[in-house]
């Protein structure tokens, strides 16, 4: 057993301390902003505050309402297609229909089209995870170890591509807007690139390298409900193929919502659509691919501008105006409890 003396500094040796550096930073003494919270200072933050908010609001708002929007439904007016489409043995067959609508008035400036599903639930963990990241890079990996499956190797093993639920079940129908002019139908040109994020497109999206698309995919097969194989997906512009393409590359972000919509069509602004869209009649003509009826959904095709604050969901407005009333009705709350204690503070002053 040692002895407790052995414990104790010897001579010579300075004992160690462990109090901190006595320094203005370790010993606490900077100084600091001590705000005194006063009933004027108190009320003056809540009733600015809510004047902020306020006003953010209402522009907010405004701004929302000034879009010019038109959405149509064609889940029913598409019915037979519809029917055709709930057999799965149907899937190389083609079916089109057509939608009718008018736009009272111009719709001037950048018009963007969107195609909205309802009821289509994205959020679904295995379904968020049903992809491969490292596939969508372009890189060359086994997809057996990925959370692609079932939607990952057929049974012969040939690989799909790209695998996963997400990409399965990519939004494939086709849709062509009309414009009829003097009893002739003039069709209304449409960007089909240029539609996803500058992120997606040039960082988390590559194709294979190869000397050709189409090599670069070999020994692969297209997804079961995919009707072309992905280096094939827009036939008319070579560069907007594969894991690139700006359809697939939008579809792959995925809604938090089972009622969402999303980027399709920007309009090209040359001829007589140069200024927008002219009132009059129009058509789509869509190419029905993608059964909603088994899941109780919808589908719309929508036409809309933007403007500063985005498009036409109120839903940031309408919390900056609430959050602004609130902090207004506090403030005058305040202010009257403030008051009846100061009345009450005089009166037994008094007595």
């Amino acid at each position: 057993m040692k002895n407790k003396t052995s414990f104790l500094p010897r001579e010579g040796e300075a004992q160690s301390s462990r109090c901190p550096d006595n320094s203005a930073f370790k010993q606490q003494r900077l100084p600091a902003w001590k705000p005194q919270l006063t009933t004027a200072s108190v009320l003056s933050s809540f009733f600015l505050t809510g004047a902020f908010c306020l006003t953010v609001g209402v522009c907010l708002v405004l701004s929302a309402n000034s879009v010019r929007e038109i959405q149509v439904d064609y889940s029913d007016k598409c019915s037979d297609c519809s029917k055709l489409r709930e057999n799965s043995s149907n899937w190389n067959k083609e079916c089109h229909c057509s939608v009718n609508f008018t736009l009272k008035e111009d719709i001037l400036g950048d018009v963007f089209m969107y195609y909205g599903l309802q009821n289509f639930y994205q959020n679904h963990r295995r379904y968020v995870m049903s992809r491969s990241d490292a596939q969508l890079l372009g890189r060359n990996v086994n997809i057996q170890r990925s959370y692609c499956a079932p939607f990952s190797t057929y049974r012969n093993g040939t690989p799909m591509a790209p695998c996963g639920a997400i990409a399965n079940s990519m939004f494939n129908d086709t849709i062509d807007l009309f414009y009829s002019r003097n009893s002739s139908l003039i069709q209304v040109p449409l960007l089909r690139t240029g539609n996803s994020w500058w992120t997606d497109k040039n960082v988390k999206f590559h194709n294979p390298e190869s000397y050709n698309l189409s090599s670069a995919f070999a020994g692969t097969a297209r997804p079961p409900y995919w009707q072309k194989p992905a280096y094939l997906l827009d036939e008319e512009d070579e560069r907007n193929n594969g894991y690139v393409n700006d359809d697939f590359i939008v579809w792959m972000r995925v809604s938090a919502f089972a009622t969402f919509r999303n980027l399709y069509r920007r309009l090209r602004r040359v001829r007589h659509f140069a200024e927008g869209l002219p009132a009059g009649n129009y058509t789509f003509r869509i190419s029905y691919n993608f059964p909603v009826a088994k899941f109780k959904g919808r589908k719309h095709v929508i036409l809309s501008t933007v403007v500063w604050s985005g498009g036409s969901n109120p839903f940031l407005g309408i919390a900056y105006l609430v959050s602004g009333t609130a902090a207004t009705l506090t403030g005058f709350v305040i202010t009257g409890i403030h008051l009846k204690l100061r009345k009450k503070k005089t009166y037994f002053q008094r007595q």
